[in-house]
């Protein structure tokens, strides 16, 4: 574990050179990159989501592509075309942005359904089918996506199959003072700023395999079943009409070992579940129509259920 440690620690040193701050956006990313997931990343403009994505990616030794979601965008233009070839006088398959490792999808909720629908085999199965054919895409392979909640007008709500593919939803906070006055002073040299690659392709796999080797005792996993079976308790918890599917509880379980493992520790407890609660269960809550109107977050579910469900 002291190499995994020293590793993460590297990397988020060498990020931290150009990213003051956003503490909970570099740790999900990291925790997204070690549990294979993919992660939606929330709040205003300016945050530096863009730039945090971008820097991980040489960091991490990745190919790195960004994609800008409009409205007019179509699915082919994020897989594939057909180009036709005038000397061979036929039509070859052009690969678009989705072949990379980190895929940024800028204001995903800014193109319609039928695009968010293309990402959806390459998010679950990490391949793309193209015709009759079906290839496979490299891995890793990351879609970190932003989206403006403040913006109504030209933005679409992200299908529900689609947010359930999305391991983690972070809410990127604004900075502190001190972290605001660190931006300042540092605005001029961070665009110079050149980030080292810390950890190569071939090491990721590694790092996936210790945390999937981290301990995770039986009284965890009660834990952790009895906090997504609460959420399908709709007479205690009428806010919600549909609770947690198994995937949440998968998913719970990944984030909390990379927590663990990034923390150091080769086995999981439960401040860990608790952690990671609210960035992996927040978007997968379906509301009720009473909680909508009443103003009710999915954060505020999840914290009374966390309060009502016992540890031991």
């Amino acid at each position: 574990m002291q190499d995994f440690s020293k590793k993460i620690e590297d990397l988020l040193d060498e990020v931290g050179r150009v990213i003051v701050g956003q503490d909970d956006l570099k740790r999900d990313i990291i925790i997204a990159l070690l549990s294979g997931g993919h992660i939606l990343l929330e709040w205003v403009p300016g945050l530096a989501k863009t730039r945090t994505v971008s820097s991980f990616s040489q960091a991490l030794s990745l190919d790195f592509q960004r994609i800008q979601f409009t409205p007019d965008l179509l699915p082919s233009d994020l897989i594939w075309a057909r180009i036709y070839d005038p000397e061979a006088k036929i039509f070859e398959v052009k690969k678009w942005p989705i072949f990379a490792n980190f895929i940024l999808a800028d204001e995903i909720n800014r193109a319609p359904s039928k695009v968010q629908s293309a990402l959806l085999e390459s998010m679950q199965e990490k391949q793309v089918t193209i015709g009759d054919e079906t290839f496979k895409l490299d891995n890793p392979f990351m879609v970190l996506a932003t989206q403006n909640p403040l913006e109504q007008e030209g933005t679409f709500h992200l299908p529900e199959a689609q947010l359930d593919r999305f391991l983690l939803k972070t809410l990127v906070d604004y900075p502190s003072a001190w972290e605001e006055k660190e931006i300042l002073m540092k605005s001029g040299a961070i665009d110079k700023q050149k980030i080292s690659k810390i950890i190569w392709k071939k090491e990721i796999k590694q790092l996936r395999s210790v945390v999937e080797n981290i301990e995770v005792s039986e009284s965890i996993y009660e834990y952790i079943c009895r906090i997504i079976f609460a959420s399908r308790n709709t007479n205690k918890y009428p806010e919600i009409m549909y609770g947690w599917s198994p995937r949440a509880t998968i998913a719970l379980l990944a984030a909390s070992k990379a927590l663990a493992g990034i923390q150091g520790r080769d086995f999981v407890l439960p401040e860990d579940i608790k952690e990671m609660a609210h960035a992996v269960l927040r978007h997968r809550i379906i509301m009720s129509y009473q909680a909508m109107a009443e103003d009710i977050s999915s954060d505020n579910i999840i914290e009374r259920i966390l309060a009502d469900v016992k540890v031991w």
